[in-house]
């Protein structure tokens, strides 16, 4: 059985929906938000692979998004009360990064599920991702912000490489 990534997931899940918010009320927000999460989702099954990985980032913690923060102009957080904001230290910024990337490139989206097929986080369970892999068109205006190439790359560029790489077919 892996271990938990789901306060990994949805903290990252929310920073990225906060740092680009929908702007078409609470059905496009929530449909901006299942297309974060399963960007999020995939990319933190590949980024913590095994349930070693897995456990280890429950121990050590993803490292919160204070780099994020201060790259997208957030990090000045208007209360000053820190359990407000408990939840940034779960944030991740390389399953930021790679979530973001996912996003705005189909190809490396695919690649990507492509990559976590047979991965103990799925344990045989049917999982379905088609608001990332075949977004229709209220999706795409619900997640504009999110899914806009141009305005994610301050965050999609931080850890890009290290994601091609990761997909990069192996030589036959």
């Amino acid at each position: 059985m892996p271990a938990d990534l789901s306060p990994l997931i949805s903290a990252t899940t929310q920073w990225l929906v906060r740092a680009y918010p929908s702007g078409g009320g609470t059905m496009a927000a929530a449909l901006a938000d299942a297309q974060a999460r399963q960007a999020v989702t995939v990319a933190a099954w590949l980024r913590y692979p095994t349930s070693m990985d897995a456990a280890l980032v429950q121990v050590a913690g993803p490292g919160g998004s204070s780099r994020l923060d201060w790259i997208t102009g957030a990090d000045n957080h208007e209360s000053d009360d820190p359990t407000e904001h408990a939840w940034r230290t779960w944030v991740d910024e390389v399953v930021a990064s790679w979530a973001t990337v996912l996003l705005t490139t189909p190809e490396l989206a695919a690649a990507a599920l492509a990559a976590v097929e047979g991965s103990v986080h799925l344990n045989g369970a049917p999982v379905e991702f088609r608001r990332l892999l075949a977004p229709d068109a209220h999706d795409r205006r619900s997640a504009a912000l999110l899914r806009h190439p141009d305005l994610v790359a301050p965050i999609a560029d931080l850890h890009r490489t290290e994601l091609l790489d990761l997909l990069k077919p192996s030589p036959s």
